[in-house]
This record gives C-alpha cells, sequence and structure tokens, in this order.
C-alpha cells in the first residue's frame, strides 16, 4: 500500500501543466498508469534527496612522483602529475561513466555490482559543471 496521495495518468494528461507546476512549486506528485506508479520531482528535490551521495578517492604517491587516485566503490583509477589533476581526471572519468550508465541504463541498473551506483550516477548528471562534479569527491 502507498500511503501518498495519487493520481490517475488520465488525470494528469487532462491537467498536464497544473500537475507539472505542482511538482516544481509544491511537492512531488505521484501518479498511476495501469499497474505501473510514477513519481514527478523537480530537479531542486531529487537534488535535496541526493545530497549525501558523494565520492571518496583514495590518492597514493608513486615512486616516479605522480599521483594515483583510486575512487572508492568504483572502477575509476587515474594517475597525474599532482593530486588536484588527479581529482579533476576522476571527475571527467564520472562524467564519463555517469553517461555510459544512463545511455546503458538497463545493463548497468541490472547489474548486481553496479546497481548501487545509481544515485551516484543520477547526483554527477544533474551537475551544473566539471566544478561541482568535482567538489563531490572528498566532499
Amino acid at each position: 500500500m502507498i500511503f501518498m496521495d495519487m493520481m490517475q495518468a488520465t488525470n494528469v494528461r487532462k491537467n498536464f501543466s497544473s500537475v507539472i507546476d505542482t511538482a516544481v512549486r509544491d511537492r512531488p506528485v505521484m501518479f498511476k498508469r495501469n499497474r505501473d506508479y510514477l513519481m514527478l520531482l523537480s530537479n531542486t528535490q531529487v537534488l535535496s534527496l541526493l545530497r549525501e551521495y558523494t565520492f571518496k578517492a583514495q590518492y597514493i604517491a608513486e615512486e616516479d612522483e605522480t599521483i594515483t587516485a583510486v575512487l572508492d566503490g568504483f572502477d575509476l583509477v587515474v594517475n597525474a602529475a599532482d593530486q588536484e589533476q588527479a581529482r579533476n581526471m576522476l571527475a571527467v572519468e564520472l562524467v564519463d561513466y555517469a553517461k555510459d550508465y544512463f545511455d546503458q541504463f538497463q545493463l548497468y541498473y541490472n547489474s548486481l555490482n553496479r546497481k548501487e551506483h545509481f544515485p551516484y550516477i543520477l547526483r554527477v548528471l544533474l551537475a551544473e559543471d566539471l566544478d561541482e562534479v568535482k567538489e563531490l569527491i572528498n566532499a
């Protein structure tokens, strides 16, 4: 049982503008189409839900004086001249991975070792720019 008020999809279609306004300016809107349940949320609401999803990087000083950065929980590893450059490279890799994940959503989301990445991926995809993604690393 879902306790949230729910609209029928027919009513959402009939009142589309009003429903969108409610979702963006007031509160999330839940609706049902046949047996499927869906929810409309604004970007602000989604970002609020995802605010705790940040990334932890481990930085390793190499013998050749470069820095290797490894993103915990993800198969992302980069090597750079310094820690800031490594962090920047990790951010670029995260964006690329997020795009791949979303482009092949069914494959990644249904993979046991990748399903838990979904909220992190969504957080990266909602970032305004690369600097915002970098801020998510060791935030």
